[in-house]
């Protein structure tokens, strides 16, 4: 487990107490943290502490494009995009460790902060409360997504007996670990986040990579929506949005760029409005993007059917492109993507389908609306029609597909379908036609948890890692 401890000797030496002096010292050009600020600094390493890399997830969906060439090559990339259950994932997970070790890296520093930041100096008990509060809510995010990714979804009948992943509390990188039930881990997650708006949360942060009061209760809105709590998940998408309920006009950003979207040989990068002043920030976290990787990626033409006819944002976003072999919809836009975040259209759509879950008049007027507020700002005026349903499978259909394109490259999709197939009334049977040949994707497929790499299984540290899934 010690790889993905991404700590400085310097860092790790002021929490081992069997650390000589002379290590107490630091070496030229490194300082040891010991104010406020110092510590705070780590939160805005964003290489290391803002990105959500989910690469394989997004395979997994179809939601990013893999070239004729790539498929025709071992990979698991490719067992994933091609919906291989044949595939022996865990001996081709070798070198996909991004997912893991970018997580816990960012796990490891709000450790650090969690345990040394109320000792920190130059700086107020109300100071120190809020640097923690962040850390404890970036953290119990990445929790989130590790146990969607690595672990069977959450189903309360089993969550007490199946494992999730390694709980590491601690920056020290000798310290134990456990790897806790599913159950165990979304009670900490909780718990961690309810601590952080009890401390202090603030509901204006420091700069959008700090996550605000509007990102806890987020947070809790979706954590309790994957455990099926609709009253609970109801409750916190609405305090969320009383925080900030504001949509972005991807309308507007439309017709600004009209004529470059619509000139069909024009695939010239657009200045994308997610970035660090979007109003629908909660706290913003890049996906598998860094500073140094600032476009989207490319979309399938049968992924980018699924968009509502006169989306906007879709159309503002992704260009049909032909090159050679290869038949897909190329990205449009450029710069720092919040795909990793959270989001108030995330809270508007938790709430929509906790109103549409909750109705007991077998009314879904309110969840239609819900939906529609973000719809409205998205569909081009000449095709938006309010939308509506009669039953809540019917409901439950028009939210997903535009939660599924709203959050697209974040792990929401596929929590959601995760969530959607454990309930089983209303799972879906993705399929595809691939060269041809027709390839379908179970609901029950054991593809849907994504192995642990081998670096965590051959090196597990102060600690021990069972896999999840059989290949």
């Amino acid at each position: 487990m010690t790889k993905f401890i991404n700590l400085l000797i310097v860092l790790t030496c002021i929490i081992c107490s069997a650390c000589n002096d002379y290590l107490n010292i630091p070496p030229k050009g490194s300082k040891i943290p010991t104010t406020l600020a110092d510590f705070e600094a780590l939160l805005r390493d964003q290489y290391t502490n803002g990105r959500t890399p989910i690469l394989n997830a997004l395979y997994l969906l179809n939601d990013v494009y893999l070239k004729n060439a790539q498929v025709n090559s071992p990979s698991l990339n490719r067992a994933n995009y091609m919906w291989d259950e044949s595939a022996d994932r865990i001996m081709l997970n070798n070198s996909d460790e991004d997912t893991y070790y970018a997580l816990y890296a960012t796990i490891s520093n709000c450790n650090l902060i969690v345990e040394n930041a109320p000792t920190a100096t130059e700086a107020t008990d109300a100071e120190r409360n809020e640097v923690i509060a962040y850390a404890k809510v970036i953290r119990s995010l990445c929790y989130d997504v590790l146990t969607n990714y690595y672990a069977d979804t959450y189903d309360a009948s089993t969550a007490e007996e199946k494992l999730s992943v390694p709980l590491i509390t601690s920056a020290n990188i000798d310290a134990p670990y456990k790897q806790v039930s599913i159950q165990y881990l979304y009670d900490f997650m909780l718990n961690d986040i309810k601590e952080a708006i009890e401390m202090g949360l603030p509901a204006q942060s420091m700069t959008a990579i700090h996550p605000n009061l509007g990102a806890g209760y987020a947070l809790l809105a979706r954590i309790y929506l994957q455990m099926q709590n609709y009253e609970e998940a109801l409750r916190y998408s609405n305090l969320a949005l009383q925080q900030n309920n504001q949509l972005y006009d991807w309308n507007s950003f439309y017709e600004e760029h009209q004529a470059a979207i619509e000139d069909p040989d024009n695939y010239d990068k657009l200045a994308t409005p997610m970035q660090y002043d979007y109003v629908e920030n909660y706290y913003l976290r890049y996906g598998g993007q860094s500073n140094y990787d600032s476009y989207e990626y490319n979309i399938p033409a049968e992924r980018a059917a699924r968009f509502e006819d006169g989306d906007a944002r879709f159309l503002s976003r992704w260009k049909l492109k032909v090159d050679n072999n290869d038949t897909y919809y190329a990205a449009l836009t450029s710069g720092f993507f919040n795909h990793g975040g959270l989001t108030t259209c995330e809270a508007y759509l938790i709430k929509a389908e906790c109103q549409a879950r909750l109705t007991t008049q077998n009314d879904f007027t309110e969840a239609m609306n819900t939906l529609n507020a973000v719809r409205a700002t998205r569909i081009r005026p000449e095709m938006y029609r309010p939308a509506t349903a009669s039953t809540l499978e019917e409901a439950l259909s028009l939210i997903r597909d535009t939660k599924d394109n709203e959050l697209i490259f974040s792990i929401v999709p596929f929590a959601d379908a995760r969530r959607f197939n454990s309930e089983g009334k209303y799972l879906r049977r993705m399929t595809k036609n691939y060269n041809g040949t027709e390839y379908t994707l179970s609901p029950t497929s054991h593809l849907w948890t994504m192995p642990f790499p081998a670096g965590a299984l051959n090196n597990p540290g102060n600690g021990t890692i069972e896999q999840n899934v059989s290949k």
